[in-house]
Order: C-alpha cells, then sequence, then structure tokens
C-alpha cells in the first residue's frame, strides 16, 4: 500500500534564470537557499517518487486543446522552453503508479486526460532540477516524478473546488496500489504576479501572505474559497496556479504547514513563497 508522507508549495519562476542577479543579493540567497532547503527536507521524507503539480502557460496547449487537467503516463521529457541553467533532458517517469492514479479516477468520477508522451514546461522543470533531482543526490537514488498539470495558466480555469477534488483522488489512489511506496507532492506556482500586462512586476505581498496563512493552518476549505475575478483583482493572472497548491494539499492526509521562505520580488516579477506540507500522524 501506498503514502502521501508531505508535500511542498514552492515557484517556478523562469525570470529567476533569465535575470540572476537583478533583485538584492539578500533576497537572491533566500529564494536559492529556499529551494536548497525543499531538497533536504523531501530527502528527510524518504520518499520513493514524487508527484509535481504545474500548469499549462500556453505553450504545451494552445487554441486547439485545452484540457482542464492531465497526467503524464508515459515518456517524460523537458523543459519545452529554454531558459540557461535548466538543460533539456529525459524524467525518469513513474508509469505504473501515474497509470494506476488515471485507471483510479476513472473509477471514481475523474475522468482525467491521459499523455503517454509528455513534454513538461518550466512549471514542471524547475522543482524537479532544483529539488527533486537535488533531493534525488542526497539520497544516492533516482526519484521517478509524475507530471500533473491543472488549467490555470488561460480561461477557461479548473476550479479552485475540483482542483481539491483532484488532490483528494490522487491520496486515495496512492494508498490503494499495489506497492510500498511513499509519495511526496509539488504544488508549483504563484504566488502573486502579473504576466504580460500593465501590472507586470507589482507583487500583493498582503494577498501572498494570507495563501501562506492558509498553508499554514491546512485550512483547504479557505484556500478554495477564493473568487476568480478577486484573485486576479489582488494578485494578477500568474496566481491562479494557487489550484496548484489546493491539489497538493487536499492530497497530504490532515496537512499542516510551515513556511520555509518567502520573498516579494519585484524584480523577479512575483512573490515567492516555500511551504513545506507535513501529513498527519507523521508518515
Amino acid at each position: 500500500m501506498g503514502a502521501i508522507v508531505g508535500g511542498f508549495w514552492m515557484p517556478h519562476d523562469p525570470v529567476m534564470f533569465v535575470a540572476p542577479e537583478a533583485p538584492p543579493p539578500s533576497q537572491r540567497d533566500t529564494v536559492w537557499g529556499a529551494f536548497s532547503q525543499c531538497a533536504q527536507r523531501l530527502a528527510e521524507l524518504n520518499p520513493t517518487s514524487v508527484i509535481i503539480v504545474g500548469c499549462d502557460h500556453y505553450i504545451l496547449f494552445g487554441t486547439q486543446c485545452l484540457p482542464p487537467y492531465v497526467i503524464g503516463t508515459g515518456d517524460v521529457d523537458g523543459p519545452i522552453d529554454r531558459l540557461p541553467g535548466l538543460a533539456r533532458g529525459v524524467v525518469i517517469n513513474q508509469e505504473a503508479l501515474a497509470t494506476h492514479i488515471a485507471d483510479h479516477g476513472a473509477a471514481n468520477g475523474i475522468d482525467w486526460t491521459v499523455s503517454r508522451s509528455f513534454t513538461i514546461d518550466h512549471s514542471f522543470a524547475i522543482p524537479y532540477q532544483l529539488v527533486v533531482q537535488a533531493a534525488a543526490k542526497i539520497l544516492g537514488r533516482s526519484l521517478p516524478s509524475i507530471p500533473v498539470y491543472l488549467a490555470c495558466g488561460v480561461d477557461p480555469y479548473i476550479t479552485m473546488q475540483r482542483s481539491a477534488d483532484l488532490g483528494r483522488q490522487i491520496r486515495a489512489a496512492v494508498e490503494v496500489f499495489d506497492a510500498d511506496e511513499r509519495v511526496v507532492i509539488i504544488g508549483s506556482g504563484g504566488i502573486s504576479h502579473w504576466v504580460g500586462t500593465v501590472e507586470m512586476g507589482q507583487v500583493a505581498e498582503d494577498f501572498d501572505r494570507e495563501i501562506l496563512a492558509l498553508g499554514v493552518a491546512g485550512d483547504l476549505g479557505g484556500l478554495c474559497a477564493y473568487r476568480d475575478e478577486d484573485i486576479l483583482r489582488r494578485a494578477g493572472n500568474g496566481a491562479m496556479e494557487i489550484r496548484n497548491f489546493a491539489c497538493a494539499m487536499a492530497a497530504v492526509p490532515e496537512a499542516r504547514g510551515e513556511v520555509i521562505a518567502y520573498e516579494a520580488v519585484p524584480a523577479w516579477v512575483t512573490g515567492l513563497g516555500f511551504v513545506q506540507l507535513t501529513a498527519g500522524g507523521n508518515l
């Protein structure tokens, strides 16, 4: 039997790679250091596999197909977008578990879009390369990683509640998986940022700290209560990525959070928050 043994929220800000020297040194050190802390904490959970919940940025999917949620069950590579310091390569998937999650969903009202050949973008690649691969080096073994993508880049957006439903179904599927799998789930994104609008570069620190406080409290209901129009007005179109946070929180049983770091970084156009989600019972 498997178990979700913990989770994380973390950003996937590509501007960090494009303009690494733009913020003050103290902010740079805090953010890069937070990724390193997450890697160490991930390794301490002794996982056998990782699920990374990311989002399409109108890079993978376009006007011809906008799936509300996708799971990669076969070959995975990427990232498709080229950023300095992020090399493109093969991602080792946990194909048996990914297929099981999709099949379990189909039997329980969650109709996954399935990709048997998936190319990830930076929303997966940044946490994968900076945290998962770093944790794998600490452990001295590979950490297969499953991509899950939610529609939070452009409308029509998946609802917050449906994002949480997916997290619950992922947990239920893992718990009946026919192997002793220890899974960590990462919600990749946010927090406040405006993408391609006149407000780009602003950071809504008050909104960010509200979201972090909900993570600390494990208040999934409070997180899912945000209306799209309020998210867009207060924190920008990029903040719609808190759907990935809801999915990850719902997957962790009796989740409570600890803020590892937060920095409001206008030079990187984002409020960057890192949270560790701990499962009740200390699995």
